[in-house]
């Protein structure tokens, strides 16, 4: 595979650009400079023009000769080609001088200030990326939220000129506030309907109750109204699901502590009957595990785990759950839920954490459950600050392993 290059950050692009093009407008500078001062160099040089008389030979019929000449700083007075020649060495001289301080000195100090300018510039791009960077810092807090739309209350809110950066901020701050509307509207849906819903399924049950226990009624209408009070139940069970799903979502502000192990205990003697009837065997081991959170929202998450366990299992008598909670290394208390039953493939297992979602596809009103159990404890882990984990069991059924903080720790992050 192609190794990947490591990221350069805009910031460090942006130092380079601006020092790369300060030391090349520099260069051009000195190279013009130079250029120019050799054309100068190579005028000819500024004589002294007078008139020599010779003053042992008559003058010449017509006048004086004019004669070129030039004093040199010892006092000597050069004319003619000497003169020239002295003026050649002169202009090499300073060349060479000019080549020593112009081109080496001048780069060495074009070096300096280059360096002086990519520090100022690695300053003034931090200044400008700062608005960049809160808004990334943002996003990601919203992004790394325990539920999709726990960080949608967070706003940028940006303040400055109303430039680019500025629109970009605005833009995701009204994108965020429209997708928090609709999370919420939706939350409120779901429970009004919830709630609209109970009223005629308890008004159905008391009804088909009450047809049932008629001295009149015959054994059919007592057969179908049994067949009846269980469709009422099962959508009563979904109507509480979807209410506790609902409500769950939400961040727990209020944090009592609470112990996995007492919870764990409460449950399987809650569910004694219902593991009876199933000829399904629970075992538990309650070790002490010490959390903070909602005691009701984390004894229905674990009423859940061990009613999945129990419902979808061998059903052949040989079935067994096995519970246990436990203090990790770190802290943390953990809860431990593994049952025997149908094998389940390892693809199909983050599907299993979707509401109304089965392994084998079933919908029928006879099912084993609603499809919110396993969707309702992700919930309430992660409004906990939790993490859920779920794998395949070797010959069969499933391990889910819940995570919480200590209490008074910070969240350790989403995870499922």
């Amino acid at each position: 595979m192609r190794p990947r290059l490591r990221r350069i950050s805009l910031r460090t692009r942006l130092t380079l650009v601006y020092g790369g093009l300060f030391l090349v407008a520099g260069m051009v500078l000195l190279g013009v400079t130079y250029v120019l001062f050799g054309q100068q160099l190579d005028r000819p040089g500024r004589l002294i023009v007078g008139q020599l008389v010779q003053s042992t030979q008559p003058p010449a019929p017509s006048g004086p000769v004019p004669q070129k000449f030039m004093f040199t700083p010892d006092g000597d007075v050069l004319t003619g080609a000497a003169a020239e020649r002295w003026r050649q060495r002169q202009n090499d001289r300073l060349r060479d001088a000019a080549v020593t301080t112009l081109l080496g000195q001048g780069a060495i100090a074009l070096t300096v200030v280059g360096g002086v300018a990519t520090g100022l510039g690695w300053l003034i791009a931090g200044r400008v990326l700062a608005p960049l960077h809160r808004v990334t810092e943002t996003a990601l807090r919203i992004a790394g939220a325990p539920a999709a739309d726990r960080g949608l209350h967070e706003r940028i809110a940006l303040r400055g000129p109303d430039d680019e950066v500025k629109r970009l901020a605005d833009a995701f701050d009204a994108m965020v506030e429209r997708l928090d509307r609709s999370f919420d509207g939706q939350r409120r849906f779901v429970a009004n309907a919830s709630h609209e819903l109970r009223t005629p399924l308890t008004l159905g049950r008391a009804l088909v109750e009450m047809a049932m226990h008629r001295p009149s009624a015959s054994p059919d209408v007592r057969r179908l109204g049994e067949d009846l009070l269980q469709i009422n139940l099962r959508h009563e069970k979904l109507i509480s699901g979807l209410l506790l799903l609902a409500g769950s979502e939400k961040e727990i502000t209020e944090r009592a502590v609470v112990d996995l192990a007492d919870i764990v205990a409460h449950v399987v003697a809650q569910t004694e009957g219902e593991a009876h009837k199933a000829d399904v065997t629970v075992h538990h081991e309650p070790g002490e595990a010490v959390t903070s959170g909602n005691a009701l929202l984390l004894e229905r998450m674990v009423q859940n785990l061990v009613e999945n366990g129990i419902r979808h299992n061998t059903g052949d008598g040989s079935g067994r759950v096995h519970v246990a909670s436990r203090t990790r290394e770190d802290g943390r208390a953990e809860l431990t839920v593994t049952n025997t039953g149908p094998v389940i493939p390892g693809y199909e297992v983050p599907t299993l954490f979707e509401p109304f979602r089965r392994l084998d596809g079933d919908r029928l009103v006879t099912a084993k459950g609603a499809g919110l159990g396993l969707s309702i404890v992700r919930s309430v882990v992660q409004a906990h600050g939790g993490q859920v984990t779920a794998r395949p069991r070797d010959g069969g059924g499933l391990t889910v392993t819940v995570v919480l903080p200590a209490p008074g720790a910070e969240a350790a992050g989403p995870g499922t």
